[in-house]
């Protein structure tokens, strides 16, 4: 393997894992909506993220870095193409950022309330932009023979991209509601089981349609079939477990298995790319890893590094969350031991 493949998967890796643990922050904005009936809940609700939505921001900044230092031709042509949506999204995550001071300092029932609803559209906005970012560029763009991408509207909106687009806000809500389920005490908890209850069934009916979607609009299945069919499998059982987790009210297992059917989405996507990071609607534009990589020695640092840095990070992001582990009673304001 070489040292620009290894990026491209570490890269891959660095998505899922900013899906699986931003995945259900943004559901938990989502929930202050649709779970919530009053500003004490909405608060508490809030609160379950309060220690580490900043952190798991860091997965994407990583994520980007990453991409920027070690295959920069694909930073600069998907970044330069999908410039106005990747503006979107970073609205969207400004929006989220703030609310959290602004809705603490608020003075007024007003006030709060508004800066609530900016938490609840920011964490709808990302996830919404980002899937259809991600599936509009897997169907191939028009580039030309330098890298530098075209997408017009059709190519950015359209079946695929919106669907996908949904399905991440769905997912992500699903996850949300699985980690409220994990971190509250009282009736909010179960509220957020029967929500799950119904949402399952109809994510299952979007995983259906998401993958006939990308049978019929992208290579994946022409080129890597029977891993593409397996990974996509493998999205439906995460799911299934999730659910299963959900009916035998088993919080662990419902978390793990929404987290994991959000990761193995990224996994579907980078799965059917390779070896190209950029699909062009003419394939001889198409760039592949190997053309899009920075010079050996670059990478080469980068790896020593990463191989010091990364277990560092993980240990800390394991250590942060064994720190709160307790649940949140809502009406008392207190914390269950």
């Amino acid at each position: 393997m070489t040292l620009s493949t290894l990026w491209f998967i570490l890269i891959g890796l660095l998505f899922a894992i900013f899906l699986f643990l931003e995945g259900f922050d943004f559901g938990v904005g989502m929930a202050t909506r649709f779970l919530a009936k009053d500003d004490v809940e909405r608060t508490a609700i809030m609160s379950t993220i309060g220690p580490h939505w900043d952190g798991n921001e860091t997965w994407l900044v990583t994520a980007g870095g990453a991409m920027f230092a070690s295959l920069p031709m694909w930073y600069a042509s998907l970044f330069s193409g999908y410039y106005i949506l990747f503006l979107l999204v970073l609205v969207g995550l400004i929006l989220r950022g703030v609310s959290f001071e602004f809705h603490k300092h608020a003075e007024t029932k007003t006030g709060k309330n508004l800066w609530m609803w900016a938490f609840f559209a920011g964490s709808i906005i990302p996830p919404f932009f980002l899937c259809m970012i991600l599936l509009s560029m897997v169907q191939g763009i028009p580039m030309d023979a330098s890298g530098n991408a075209f997408p017009t509207f059709f190519d950015v909106v359209n079946l695929l991209s919106i669907v996908g687009g949904v399905a991440g806000v769905l997912l992500s809500l699903v996850h949300g509601l699985n980690f409220i389920r994990l971190r509250i005490e009282g009736p909010l908890r179960d509220r957020a089981r029967k929500l799950n209850q119904i949402l399952y069934p109809i994510l299952f009916l979007g995983e259906v349609v998401f993958a006939v979607l990308v049978f019929l609009q992208t290579d994946f299945f022409t080129k890597r079939f029977f891993s593409s069919l397996i990974i996509t499998l493998l999205i439906v059982l995460f799911s299934l477990l999730g659910y299963y987790g959900v009916l035998k009210n088993r919080e662990g297992w419902s978390f793990a298995g929404s987290g994991l059917a959000l990761s193995m989405v990224i996994v579907l996507l980078f799965n059917g790319l390779f070896p190209r990071v950029m699909i062009a609607t003419n394939p001889a534009h198409s760039i592949l890893i190997k053309d899009a990589a920075n010079s050996p020695y670059t990478l080469t640092i980068m790896t020593i590094v990463a191989c010091i840095l990364v277990p560092i990070v993980a240990i800390y992001f394991i250590w942060s969350y064994s720190l709160f582990t307790k649940r949140i009673n809502p009406r008392e304001n207190t914390v269950k031991y």
